[in-house]
C-alpha cells in the first residue's frame, strides 16, 4: 500500500524534524543487536534516540536480525539477500529512500513507511518495521518516530556517560518464567527490576517488564 505526493514534497521529507498533523518527529539509530542465548529465535534490535536517553527495543526474527546485522558489519554475501535484492531493485529505477518512519503502535506491533522518491513521484510505502530498518541501514537513510510512540514503548536510560555502539548483546532470561514473576511484584518493585535489566542491557526482559507496568496504567 502506498500514497503519491507531488515532487514538491521532496524538500520536506529531507528536514530531519518535521511536524506531520501536529506531531514531531524524533531521530533515532540503531546502537544494539541482541540476541537470547535459552530462546534461539528471539532477537531485539534496540533503537535509541539521537542527542537522548530513551531507548526502543523491537523483537524481530531470526532472518531479519541476519539481514541487518549483515549490512551493520557491511558484509557482502556470495549472492543477494532479500534486502539487497530490494535495494537493488530501488537503484535500477532510480527510486531512493529517504528516510523511514516508525509511525504507529498497535497492541505491541510497530508500523513503519518507506518515505522514497522517483524522478516524478516521492511515495509512502508500508512496510514491516524489521524490514524498514534493514533498508535503512543498506541506504544510510535515518529513521524517526513520533514523540507518543517513544513514551509508550519507549525505555529510560538513566546512565548518560554509557558509549553508544552498535553491538551483538546475549539475553539469557526466560520470558515465560519473567511473566509469572512480574505479576507478584508491585510497581514500585517493577520499576526497580526496569533499571536493573537496562543497566544489564537484557532488552527482551526488558520489554517484558515495560508492557506490565503499562498494563497497570489506568487508561
Amino acid at each position: 500500500m502506498f500514497k503519491h505526493f507531488s515532487i514538491e514534497r521532496k524538500r520536506i521529507i529531507k528536514q530531519s524534524e518535521v511536524s506531520v498533523q501536529g506531531m514531531k518527529k524524533i531521530e533515532l539509530e540503531i546502537i544494539a543487536l541482541s540476541h537470547s542465548i535459552t530462546q534461539t529465535q528471539s532477537y531485539a534490535v534496540v533503537l535509541g534516540e539521537v542527542n537522548g536517553l530513551r531507548r526502543i527495543p523491537i523483537i524481530i526474527g531470526g532472518f531479519e536480525a541476519q539481514a541487518i546485522a549483515v549490512a551493520l558489519e557491511r558484509m557482502h554475501p556470495s549472492r543477494p539477500l532479500t534486502h539487497d535484492l530490494m535495494k537493488n531493485f530501488f537503484l535500477a529505477f532510480n527510486i531512493d529512500l529517504h528516510e523511514v518512519v516508525i509511525n504507529d503502535l498497535q497492541e505491541g506491533v510497530f508500523y513503519s513507511k518507506l518515505i522514497c522518491s522517483s524522478d516524478n513521484d516521492t511515495l509512502e510505502i508500508d512496510s514491516r518495521t524489521s524490514d524498514a530498518l534493514a533498508l535503512a541501514v543498506r541506504f544510510g537513510c535515518p529513521i524517526f518516530t513520533y514523540e507518543h510512540i517513544l513514551e509508550n514503548a519507549g525505555l529510560q536510560i538513566e546512565d548518560e556517560g554509557k558509549e553508544k555502539e552498535v553491538q551483538e548483546i546475549p539475553v539469557t532470561s526466560s520470558s515465560s518464567t519473567v511473566h509469572k514473576d512480574l505479576k507478584k511484584m508491585s510497581l514500585d518493585e517493577l520499576h526497580q527490576y526496569l533499571n536493573e535489566v537496562l543497566d544489564s542491557e537484557d532488552y527482551i526482559q526488558a520489554i517484558t517488564i515495560r508492557d506490565e507496568i503499562n498494563s497497570r496504567k489506568t487508561p
